[in-house]
């Protein structure tokens, strides 16, 4: 099956062409009243993001454990779930929550197959959940990055200037900077996008061996811990 997420814009006008040649749409959401818009014009699926996720969180800040449950109760189309997901707990989690599965972004960054320089996944390992930092809050363009010293520089900008502050005045440190990041493992040339689930990252596995662990771990929590608490019911 062939599938692409979309983001950012409306994806109405590529929708023919995409679900005519036999690929299905997941559109990235945010908000409950952004996925619903999805679902009306006819995307096959949404990505439901909370507030935990790196990159674009939108501007509501609702964490996943309100977000999803919500999506659920409005939602037809099926929906997974992202941001905050690591590991089999929170595949249990998003389940119970009303979700088809789980979308990992920081996560599959720190593997072994991932196409990014290895100080990238070293830093994601090194980092807690209070390592990440939300950047553009004046320019409505909120993304949650990992801290370094181009955010910082960033953030200092951002408090000196407030409400005068424009995109110009913070290019350096978020423009064009995924590649010196990504490819040349300059991680701390500005800001780039990082989950606060960097709390429970502590390796960096085969792609492979991830998903194999995330399944036994999630089967585990299922046939012991749950199914003990039905039968003591």
């Amino acid at each position: 099956m062939k599938i692409v997420e979309t983001a950012g814009n409306n994806p109405q006008k590529w929708l023919p062409m995409l679900q005519e040649a036999g690929v299905k749409v997941i559109h990235k959401c945010t908000s409950v009243r952004h996925a619903l818009k999805a679902e009306s014009i006819g995307c096959d699926a949404v990505s439901v993001d909370g507030f935990e996720c790196g990159g674009h969180p939108g501007e509501d800040d609702v964490p996943n454990f309100i977000l999803l449950p919500r999506a659920a109760d409005e939602l037809r189309v099926p929906f997974v779930a992202s941001g905050g997901m690591a590991d089999g707990r929170s595949l249990v989690a998003a389940l119970a929550m009303g979700a088809g599965g789980i979308n990992m972004g920081t996560r599959f960054v720190a593997t072994h197959e991932a196409p990014v320089h290895q100080k990238v996944k070293q830093a994601i390992v090194a980092a807690t959940e209070l390592d990440t930092r939300l950047v553009m809050r004046p320019l409505r363009n909120t993304e949650r990055v990992l801290n370094n010293a181009g955010v910082e520089r960033l953030l200092e900008k951002e408090r000196r200037l407030g409400a005068d502050i424009a995109f110009s005045d913070i290019a350096d440190e978020v423009g064009g900077v995924y590649p010196r990041v990504m490819k040349d493992g300059d991680v701390d040339v500005g800001a780039w996008s990082c989950g606060m689930v960097a709390g429970l990252i502590h390796d960096i596995p085969r792609v492979g061996e991830l998903v194999e662990r995330i399944m036994h771990q999630a089967e585990e929590i299922v046939a012991k811990r749950l199914h003990g608490m039905l039968s003591h019911a």
